[in-house]
């Protein structure tokens, strides 16, 4: 994952700037520090981090912007700007995988605005060997020449640049020679030889405020051809001569209410004041990784297996915020209110159905099979399964949607009916028709419960395993239907602002 500071604040009585450095933190502990760029409000850090990233898991991180004020290592020596916290999901689920967030932490201040972006790593492990040199560069200094740096800039998806080098400067000069420089072929073009990457040329200014001088464009491809005449870029009528190369999902999450009286300790859903019941934890361990990749954050949360008021009708589909019109709910924090507050109002009742369930989720599906969205029901159920057939029917019906399901199964109950329509061992069918993917995973929440009682090791364990199929299975439905992705969105909008707003 790589990150852009955006408009940072000034410290203390400073005007043009300051000396701005990124910190990133991986859980608690720190994982890497940016450069220092000079005198700037918006710094572009050029240093990337690669990390290992997991669908399946939570990943916090954090990052912390300093103002540098001394060579000292110890950043209490150093101004706080600001921090962000962040999931890996976050920003992967984000559009074009870049998430723009305000920095906080210090009260009262205004502090900024972060871009974090992120891209899939290629394959390739070449690196490249490049020096460059320039003739006739436009002369910038009023009592001198020039002081001429490049920045390099790998073109991504969306049609922006990330940058990914910078030269060290040549002082007073207008025929600069750069030291030779190596540099992964996947941080330069992500191992795509036809990639474009651009090359901006500036005349270096101890304020910060850099003159542009000129700018061209090329590709590894061309690079690799070494020095020749192909390698010669036009720089505002100036020449760079190449010296030597040597190489969004929507979720839909619905939950089942099981008998037992919720106010005894015996009940599944029992809610102790202290702790989260297994209904919570299971919803709570899915949802918090799940919801990273859902635009709005807003999902619809059904029960059944219960009677309503007022009139006491049993329901296989009911919505827990109680809003027939609008059964969505902000975030997990939403559903877990919404999901205590109807145990307040429901009673636990039977049989247990879930073809309606399934069936509600598949009417969405249905309705939107481009590509464009892919729909995740999860069901927590403590096994019992009235409608065993309908349900299996509902399963292979919504096999050829662009949906998956997940079953948590609470409690000590025999999960065999669950295991069969997990369906890993024997292809689910229904009236001789087997389904036409496998989209469904069950797992058993007793069998991730740490045995030290580490609720938190808990849920990460089974949110690992119940979330790990799913990449597959939407790849396998977009491969099935030959969807390929999406036309990539506008260009993000640059982080550079106007000179004056750097003062």
């Amino acid at each position: 994952a790589s990150f852009t500071c955006h408009r940072c604040p000034t410290s203390g009585l400073e005007e043009v700037g300051a000396d701005r450095m990124a910190l990133l933190k991986r859980d608690t502990a720190e994982f890497g520090r940016t450069e220092v760029i000079d005198n700037t409000l918006n710094p572009d850090f050029v240093r990337k981090y690669i990390l290992d990233y997991f669908f399946e898991e939570k990943q916090n991180l954090r990052f912390d912007v300093y103002d540098i004020d001394s060579k000292s290592p110890d950043l209490a020596k150093h101004d706080f700007l600001g921090q962000v916290y962040c999931t890996l999901g976050e920003i992967v689920g984000s559009p074009a995988s870049r998430l723009e967030k305000q920095l906080v932490g210090i009260p009262g201040k205004t502090c900024g605005t972060i871009i974090l972006s992120a891209e899939e790593l290629g394959n390739c492990r070449d690196y490249a060997t490049m020096q460059f040199c320039a003739n006739k560069l436009d002369k910038k200094d009023f009592f001198g020449k020039s002081d001429p740096f490049m920045v390099f800039y790998r073109s991504n998806e969306d049609g922006t640049f990330t940058i990914c080098h910078k030269t060290e400067v040549v002082k007073n000069t207008l025929n600069p020679v750069w030291e030779p420089f190596s540099i992964p072929v996947r941080a330069l073009c992500n191992g795509d030889y036809e990639r474009t990457i651009k090359a901006e040329v500036y005349d270096w200014d101890r304020d910060g405020s850099h003159d542009f001088i000129g700018e061209f464009t090329t590709s590894y491809k061309e690079l690799c051809r070494g020095q020749s005449q192909l390698n010669l870029y036009e720089v505002n009528l100036i020449f760079i001569k190449l010296i030597n190369v040597l190489c969004s999902f929507f979720v839909s999450q619905t939950f089942p209410v099981s008998k037992g009286n919720p106010s005894q300790s015996t009940s599944l859903h029992y809610m102790n004041p202290y702790q989260m019941n297994a209904y919570a934890m299971a919803l709570k361990a899915v949802g918090e990784i799940i919801q990273d990749y859902d635009s709005d954050k807003m999902f619809p949360a059904l029960g059944f297996g219960a009677k309503l008021p007022p009139d006491g009708r049993v329901s296989h589909e009911f919505p827990l915020n109680g809003n027939v019109e609008n059964p969505y709910c902000n975030g997990m924090e939403g559903i877990l209110e919404a999901y205590h507050q109807s145990l307040k109002t429901v009673q636990l009742y039977g049989p247990t159905n879930f073809a309606p369930v399934v069936n509600h989720v598949a009417r969405y599906a249905a309705a939107v099979q481009d590509g464009s969205q892919y729909f995740v029901l999860l069901i927590i159920t403590d096994g019992v399964i009235s409608d065993m057939a309908q349900t299996k029917e509902a399963i292979v019906n919504a096999a050829k949607l662009p949906m998956s399901i997940i079953i948590v199964g609470v409690g000590q109950a025999e999960f065999d009916a669950m295991v069969e329509l997990d369906g890993d061992d024997v292809r689910i069918s229904s009236r001789g028709k087997l389904a036409e993917r496998d989209i469904v995973q069950f797992v058993p929440f007793r069998d991730y419960m740490d045995r030290t009682g580490n609720h938190v090791l808990s849920m990460a364990r089974l949110a690992k395993d119940v979330l790990a199929e799913i990449p597959d299975q939407l790849i396998s439905y977009m491969k099935s239907r030959a969807i390929k992705p999406n036309p990539v969105p506008p260009p993000y909008s640059s982080c550079k602002q106007p000179e004056t707003e750097s003062v």
